[in-house]
């Protein structure tokens, strides 16, 4: 079964009066349970392409399917659900509600996704985050806030993770345990995982790499 499938993807944007291409042509496809890397440079269109996939931006042209759901449903009930439940998106800024300590975070993200979210401390000390449950994000810094938006994502245990540079904000020690956490909870989970990353020692940890440096 597919997890992602994407036929002949055109996107561009407009400068003023002319239009830009991002994608020409694109093509790929990606197992359930499977792992992608999208390798560039910056401006590529590796950001572009996450929030395609989660739904923030409309394709041009083309066909893309995601869980067997077409992006042609994006404005239908199938879309939403699709969205809450089953796709984890972890963005560059975090994207935490700052009114909310790190722990309600987690929660409310698991709720949302209708699982019974457990013990959710321990999603947040799985990731090196211990004691800071009751912390909001403004009093962490980046790096534990990109944690706990991880541990969100783990605990609303989706089908898909669409990741945009997980570990960029991290140093090279706490990036590399995350890293192993993200892997191994993939594994266990059999869910499918498409990850953004400068970091090529990331990329090769993954089953398949679609490099977007020519635009395609």
């Amino acid at each position: 079964m597919l997890a992602i499938e994407a036929m002949g993807l055109y996107k561009s944007y407009r400068n003023g009066a002319d239009e830009v291409p991002v994608f020409r042509d694109l093509s790929f496809s990606v197992g359930q349970g499977r792992s992608l890397a999208l390798t560039g440079p910056s401006g590529s269109g590796k950001s572009t392409l996450l929030n395609l996939l989660c739904g923030l931006e409309t394709i041009d042209t083309g066909d893309l399917a995601l869980l067997g759901v077409p992006a042609s449903r994006q404005g239908s009930g199938d879309w939403a659900e699709l969205r809450r439940s089953r796709i984890g998106v972890v963005f560059q800024d975090s994207n935490l509600m700052p009114a909310l300590t790190l722990e309600e975070n987690v929660r409310l993200r698991a709720d949302l996704a209708g699982q019974s979210f457990g013990p959710v401390r321990d999603w947040l000390e799985r990731l090196g985050l211990k004691g800071l449950g009751q912390r909001y994000p403004d009093q962490v810094s980046g790096g534990q806030r990109q944690r706990a938006a991880l541990a969100m994502v783990f605990a609303m245990a989706p089908d898909l993770i669409l990741a945009d540079e997980p570990t960029g904000s991290l140093d090279r020690h706490t990036a590399h345990n995350v890293a192993d956490e993200l892997f191994r909870w993939q594994a266990e989970r059999g869910c499918t995982l498409v990850l953004a990353t400068h970091d090529l020692s990331l990329a090769d940890r993954c089953d398949q790499r679609l490099d977007l440096a020519g635009g395609n």
